[in-house]
């Protein structure tokens, strides 16, 4: 009988993922508001946690076990009870650094947020006045025991305060809830009557100070904050027929009264509150999450920095890639030798500048482009739409099933078709999270040209200030070829005849991996030096992970860089001896994607949109693709070295996956690889 391959759950990994960014919210060293910004990614990241993957594990857990133990490997109810304990221990740390920690420290820095108390008298006839103005506007009380013309609904995500109430001239206490307008409303207001430091109160007290107004003439006996979080999950039962764009639609609409995920309420809410709530809402024992008197803490993400630009960490100015600077065509300079760009260290502008060149160059005849995640105000659909309107043929593949993004991709669909944009929507069955561009040329003399773009990020310029990717600007004859054929494949679904170069999902991507893996296998069997090198968000794909435990037993060095879900467990037995696995979390998020193979010290290099994950190994299209130039080689290992050497913003993970600090020798220099990058490119001018 096979053994079966030793794997760490993914959701127990994701968690431990989550846990080290809420570890940078503790760490002293990280300045003030950098703290408060992790503390509130925490929050958010967990949030979407429980919409997806909690969501997914209750619909199945609700199955009956003998279907769900038929065909899954563990009990839906076992890890829905792991989790939980797991997160329930991290609410209890966040807290302990939310008050004992960040409170104090702003209150040092002479910034006051009033929390957990009664608003000051000095400040109510100003919180008063704003109410009346400006936040009663947005209020809708709901009594829940009593006689309505509308049901009873909590938005998804949103935030409320139920209520036990003692009506006037009634012996019966009611039950209500009342919506906190925190989507029309910043959470933070700042108290202007105060001349003593920065003084901010929540929006949740201002509501709770001004009760009397909203139930005129009752008492107020309990008043909680609470929160429903409910499946973002979209039910698009038959993707193969009918119109996808009007199905995702009606779907989105439904998302806001999807099955309940996560009911979180304050702890210290009474039973007969508690259970009013658990009734009309329709809410089972494994959904309840008691908290504190405060939800969505991710809107501390937005608590004003007066002080700023103190209390962050300092800015980083782009450093400019000189080479396309001094071309007069970005076309140019990539005629002549490839180009990289790193993200966010170099502006995001010379991507741009490739689409608005692209969009006015004469000689421009056509431009293709996959879209995935669109920026809510795109300078490139922008783009897109005067290449149109200037004569050029533009195919544009968006991809509609891009979770969260459904509504803003649509909303751009539409728009660039109705430019006259060739649209092309996503494929029944798979989604396309490819990142690349093509632009085709047609100079006077009729010679024919082709420039692509390959990324291993979203063409969103606003992700891009804040995700570490990577951007290859290339001319090369047969990489830009074989892009041609990825684009007619979803354009006109023509077939692939084989890539020589491109690592595409569906046709040869894991194919080449694998392949790539058994050489240095062999290059290890016979003595020689093997050597792997991974950079990854994600690690979870059974077979890709087998085969690192084989390339690990047959004596092949590999370090992987995995920034989120990883199910390899390093040093097990007879396993994976020879691998490490490393984290870093640092104020860029990590997103790229990179794979080194040492094939006997020639280090061939790729960069791919593709995480080793079953969705992206077999249902998506994803585009990996070589690096052949030398210089752009030493510029991708000077940063892979950099964060294998870095000492204080990388861990390394042990079997149990416990973050584990690099230990820095006495006399050695700090290395905090994403600022020492930085510091290298810009030297490099």
């Amino acid at each position: 009988m096979e053994e079966a391959t030793p794997l760490f759950d993914r959701d127990l990994s994701w968690l431990i993922f989550n846990h080290r960014v809420l570890q940078e919210a503790k760490d002293p060293n990280v300045p003030l508001y950098e703290r408060i910004k992790f503390l509130s990614i925490y929050s958010s990241n967990l949030d979407e946690f429980f919409r997806v993957r909690v969501a997914s594990w209750q619909s199945l857990n609700k199955l009956g076990k003998k279907k769900v133990k038929k065909n899954l490997p563990v009990d839906p109810k076992t890890i829905l009870h792991e989790i939980h304990e797991k997160v329930n221990r991290q609410l209890d740390e966040f807290g302990q650094v939310f008050r004992n920690e960040l409170l104090p420290e702003l209150r040092s820095n002479k910034i006051f947020v009033h929390l957990n108390e009664t608003i000051p008298e000095e400040f109510s006839a100003e919180t008063e006045y704003y109410f009346r103005s400006r936040v009663l506007a947005y209020i809708q009380p709901y009594f829940l025991n009593r006689e309505n013309n509308r049901e009873p609904f909590l938005n998804n995500r949103g935030i409320y305060l139920a209520l036990q109430l003692q009506p006037p001239s009634e012996n019966t206490p009611c039950f209500a809830y009342v919506n906190i307008p925190s989507d029309h409303l910043p959470r933070f207001f700042k108290v202007n009557s105060v001349v003593d430091g920065h003084h901010y109160v929540l929006l949740d007290d201002i509501l709770k100070a001004n009760l009397h107004i909203v139930f005129p003439g009752y008492d107020i006996l309990a008043c909680h904050s609470i929160k429903l979080n409910k499946s973002a999950d979209l039910n698009i039962e038959d993707e193969y027929s009918g119109d996808l764009v009007e199905k995702i639609s009606k779907q989105l609409a439904k998302r806001n009264v999807g099955p309940p995920s996560r009911f979180l309420y304050d702890q210290e809410m009474n039973e007969n509150l508690l259970k009013q709530l658990v009734d009309t809402f329709g809410l089972s024992e494994d959904e309840l999450v008691p908290g504190g008197r405060y939800h969505n803490l991710n809107d501390f993400m937005k608590l004003p920095n007066p002080l700023y630009p103190k209390l962050k960490y300092p800015g980083q100015l782009p450093v400019k890639k000189t080479v396309l600077d001094q071309g007069q065509s970005i076309f140019e300079t990539i005629r002549e030798k490839d180009v990289i760009l790193h993200f966010p260290y170099q502006s995001y502008d010379y991507v741009l500048r490739f689409f608005n060149e692209a969009a006015t160059d004469p000689e421009v005849e056509e431009i293709k482009v996959t879209l995935y995640r669109i920026a809510a105000n795109s300078v490139i659909a922008n783009a897109l739409i005067s290449a149109v309107n200037n004569g050029k043929k533009v195919t544009v593949f968006v991809e509609l099933k891009a979770r969260f993004d459904e509504e803003n991709n649509i909303r751009w669909a539409k728009k660039m078709q109705n430019a006259g944009i060739n649209i092309i929507y996503s494929i029944p069955g798979l989604k396309v999270h490819a990142k690349v561009a093509l632009v085709k040329m047609k100079s006077k003399k009729g010679e024919l040209k082709a420039y692509a773009f390959f990324g291993t990020g979203n063409f969103n310029e606003s992700t891009a200030s804040i995700y570490a990717d990577h951007g290859l600007l290339t001319s090369h004859h047969t990489m830009v070829s074989e892009l041609d054929q990825v684009f007619n494949y979803l354009h006109k679904k023509k077939k692939i005849t084989g890539f020589e170069h491109l690592l595409v999902a569906k046709f040869n991507l894991q194919e080449r991996f694998l392949e790539m893996i058994d050489r240095e296998i062999d290059y290890a069997r016979k003595g020689e030096v093997a050597e792997i090198i991974i950079k990854l968000n994600n690690l979870e794909d059974e077979v890709m992970i087998n085969k690192l435990y084989e390339a690990s037993q047959a004596g092949v060095r590999i370090k992987l860089i995995v920034r989120g879900i990883c199910c390899l467990i390093p040093n097990e037995m007879h396993h994976s001896e020879n691998i490490e696995i490393y984290r870093l979390v640092d104020m860029y998020l990590e997103h790229a994607r990179i794979f080194v193979f040492r094939h006997g010290g020639e280090n061939n290099m790729y960069l791919s949109s593709a995480d080793w994950m079953k969705r992206n190994l077999y249902r998506r299209i994803e585009v990996g693709f070589p690096i052949y130039d030398p210089a752009i080689k030493k510029e991708l290992m000077q940063l892979i070295n950099l964060q294998l050497k870095d000492n204080t913003k990388l861990r390394k993970l042990d079997k149990n996956h416990k973050h584990l600090p690099i230990k820095r020798a006495s006399g050695t220099r700090k290395v905090r690889s994403q600022v020492q990058f930085y510091n290298w490119l810009k030297s490099r001018g």
